[in-house]
């Protein structure tokens, strides 16, 4: 297993850079996480059209361009550098990876193509009022009722749910847990912005009052619990290398701030606490790096590894990112506690990404269950 970029890959990371750099710079970022959609439209289709980032991981034969998660990993690391704000991770590293994970041929032909060319935004609803991201936390209600199923309860922390057009919904059944799609405009379904820690993502909650939804696949409930289980270990391993993305914009903008604030005649980076303070979070940004690009090129590989280093990566990621931003912080004084500043946008982004899809005691539980100690 090769761990360097490749030359399409790197071509790939400066396409997105570039990108993100004219349309995301923190002004515009402040701008939209005061919007209730939270992301700009012509950007959003600038982004399919014009990058096709939208059908990045999907197969060519559902109208994607086929790629990778190695190469997920690296539009998303350019993500989290610049805290982007848009439906992408909910679309392409939940939902499509739900729907190619469960769906029939038929089903991923009906749905994957909307979504390659983003005409569809999507999301995937799994946890509730628990927090919790396992099977033994899902409680919404599926039962079969005019041909179909419908679905009673709510969801939580729906990344997204408040403006996705497509929802894969993780329900109970008397058989056991089922994946389903349902409509954003279904009827019954009530969508309700939460407040959240990091502004710069929206989470919603997703009201079922006997809601028509579609069964994804037709596997039994084994099956199904065994796609969302790799749904969720490959959100986790997107989710880590968005951290690293974070992690490495910290240190830069601390690096840059102790060159040029002066204190007592010189800058700050002089002083010896705080190149201590660099370098730890330098070993930080770079193990989180390789932890991160090893699980992406894992899941690229398909290998058996897949369980193991996603808890991994997401458990070490998470610590990371979050002693990073808080390093930021000190580093920047007085000022980095401000509304002002950007730093306090990464923390929250570090806090609120460490507890999605599990926090790091979550991830090294199952990490230890996973390798059978």
């Amino acid at each position: 297993m090769i761990l360097a970029l490749t030359e399409e890959q790197e071509l790939l990371r400066q396409s997105v850079r570039g990108f993100l750099a004219d349309t995301s710079p923190m002004s515009e970022v402040r701008r939209l996480m005061e919007t209730g959609p939270g992301y700009d439209p012509a950007v959003w289709a600038r982004l399919a059209g014009q990058l096709g980032l939208t059908g990045l991981t999907i197969p060519e034969e559902y109208g994607g361009s086929g790629s990778g998660h190695a190469e997920l990993a690296v539009v998303l690391e350019e993500m989290g550098r610049t805290l982007f704000c848009g439906p992408y991770f909910a679309t392409v590293a939940l939902a499509a990876n739900a729907i190619l994970a469960a769906g029939t041929d038929q089903q991923k032909g009906d749905l994957l193509p909307g979504i390659a060319r983003g005409e569809v935004m999507a999301t995937l609803a799994v946890a509730e009022d628990s927090g919790r991201w396992d099977p033994a936390g899902i409680q919404l209600e599926a039962r079969p009722g005019n041909g179909g199923y419908r679905l009673t309860g709510h969801k939580s922390f729906v990344l997204d749910g408040h403006i996705a057009s497509l929802i894969v919904v993780a329900a109970r059944t008397d058989d056991g847990i089922l994946l389903f799609t349902v409509a954003g405009g279904a009827a019954g379904l009530s969508r309700t912005e939460l407040p959240a820690l990091d502004m710069t993502r929206k989470l919603a909650r997703l009201d079922f009052s006997d809601v028509p939804a579609s069964r994804l696949g037709p596997r039994p409930s084994e099956d199904a619990e065994r796609a969302l289980a790799r749904t969720l270990d490959l959100a986790a391993i997107a989710l880590a290398a968005e951290q690293v993305g974070g992690s490495q914009r910290c240190l830069d903008m601390s690096v840059e701030y102790a060159k040029t604030r002066e204190q007592f005649g010189r800058p700050i980076g002089s002083f010896q606490a705080i190149k201590h303070k660099c370098a730890d979070m330098l070993l930080d940004v770079e193990s989180a790096r390789s932890a991160a690009y090893y699980a992406a090129w894992a899941a690229a590989a398909d290998s058996d590894e897949v369980p193991a280093v996603a808890s991994l990566a997401k458990a070490y990621c998470s610590e990371a990112y979050f002693r990073t931003a808080g390093q930021n912080i000190q580093i920047h004084g007085g000022i980095g506690f401000t509304w002002e500043h950007d730093a306090h946008l990464y923390f929250k982004r570090a806090k609120s990404a460490e507890l999605l899809f599990g926090d790091p005691a979550f991830h090294r539980e199952q990490l230890v269950q996973r390798i059978g100690i």
